[in-house]
């Protein structure tokens, strides 16, 4: 079955109250903690009870959620999040214990980064950064205790790719967990578990939502590391209210005619950019001039709507204020992924292994939305004029 035709018919719910049977497109939501059983269900249910004995334990729409995405990733189980950061501090909760080492690329998105040093190190576990364009060379940074290699490919703000192959090669040789963030391509663009990364991590407040309205996070892990996972995910009580979980499945409904008409617009934004005068750099691995396309090739099949750029000039703040405030189009807000389109920008002081040509840049971050393209590029063109 083609992967458009799985967006549209996984995770489908049937419920027959009374008796009767009742059908919809989607599932219900329920409200509800308390799950009604027979006596004889009540004592031989055993663990994990995931979706059949607690309210804590997962909503028909959260199953529902859970099931269509662990067939898009080709996983053997995914597990359903508040938001992206808390399916990855989850991911690190139920994998590490006092005395690990791991390695967490410094692309990633930065709640990351700061959950590792702020948190973990706090339990005796030791971070290292890893330079996000790392491949082969993963082994100079290996330790005998190194537990997990967490990456991000393509960072979602400075668009570095790893070579996925060497390092799992490598990781799999050592019995070393290997994640990797893939909110920038989503399962339609990019399956991580296929070249055999142990866990997949997804934000599905971006794309797989859609329109800037749901916090979600999502867990897909292979057979080997599904029961680790599981285990802490019911002990500590994670779970998503039935309206997330219910948007989330329907946004992906739509989630690839959105991705695609996102990835010719912003393409095509890039190339713009690219020529014009005011632009030092544009930074997008599906075009020729970034430094690791050839990766982009090996493993993307095609692009998001995320992507940066920096100016030739240093703009000082108050001109890059009156910049991004003459924006029509493109407010400024965090997160990405959704209808409309958004900018930010971000001078990173605090990245151990920054290109130097980021060094004292500030970077700014498109993410593109279903505007018209040409609205969007005068849009820029109007802010251009205020630079000036």
């Amino acid at each position: 079955m083609d992967v458009k035709t799985k967006l549209i018919r996984s995770g489908k719910y049937t419920t027959c109250p009374k008796g009767i049977e009742y059908k919809t497109l989607n599932p219900p939501i329920y409200k509800g903690s308390t799950i009604l059983l027979s006596y004889k269900d009540f004592k031989t249910s055993k663990p994990p009870f995931h979706g059949n004995y607690y309210g804590t334990l997962g909503n028909p729409a959260q199953l529902a959620l859970e099931d269509a995405i662990c067939e898009l990733e080709n996983g053997y189980m995914t597990r359903a999040c508040p938001s992206g950061l808390n399916a990855i501090t989850t991911t690190f909760m139920a994998l590490c214990s006092q005395g690990d080492h791991i390695l967490v690329c410094d692309n990633v998105y930065a709640p990351t980064m700061n959950f590792c040093n702020n948190v973990l190190s706090k339990y005796g576990v030791k971070v290292d950064a890893l330079p996000p364009d790392t491949g082969k060379n993963i082994t100079d940074y290996i330790k005998p205790n190194t537990r997990l290699i967490f990456l991000e490919s393509p960072g979602s703000n400075t668009f570095e790719i790893q070579d996925i192959e060497p390092i799992i090669k490598i990781a799999k040789e050592k019995n070393i967990v290997t994640i990797i963030d893939n909110t920038w391509a989503t399962p339609l663009f990019f399956r991580p578990l296929d070249y055999g990364i142990d866990i997949s991590i997804m934000s599905g407040t971006k794309y797989i939502g859609g329109h800037s309205d749901i916090l979600l996070g999502t867990i897909t892990t292979n057979e080997a590391y599904s029961n680790v996972i599981s285990k802490f995910y019911e002990t500590v009580e994670i779970f998503v209210n039935s309206e997330d979980c219910y948007l989330g499945l329907r946004g992906l409904r739509t989630l690839n005619v959105r991705l695609k008409y996102q990835e010719e617009a912003a393409l095509n934004i890039a190339r713009w950019l690219e020529a014009q005068d005011i632009i030092e750099t544009v930074i997008h691995p599906a075009l020729p001039s970034h430094p690791q396309h050839e990766l982009f090739n090996k493993y993307f099949t095609e692009s998001s709507g995320v992507f940066g750029f920096t100016f030739k000039e240093n703009y000082n703040e108050e001109q890059i204020e009156k910049f991004m405030n003459s924006l029509e189009f493109f407010p400024v807000g965090l997160s990405w992924g959704g209808v409309n389109s958004l900018i930010k920008s971000e001078v990173y002081t605090k990245r151990k292994y920054l290109s130097e040509k980021f060094k004292n840049k500030t970077v700014f971050r498109l993410s593109i939305g279903l505007e018209d393209v040409e609205d969007l590029k005068n849009d820029l063109l109007n802010g251009f004029k205020a630079l000036s």
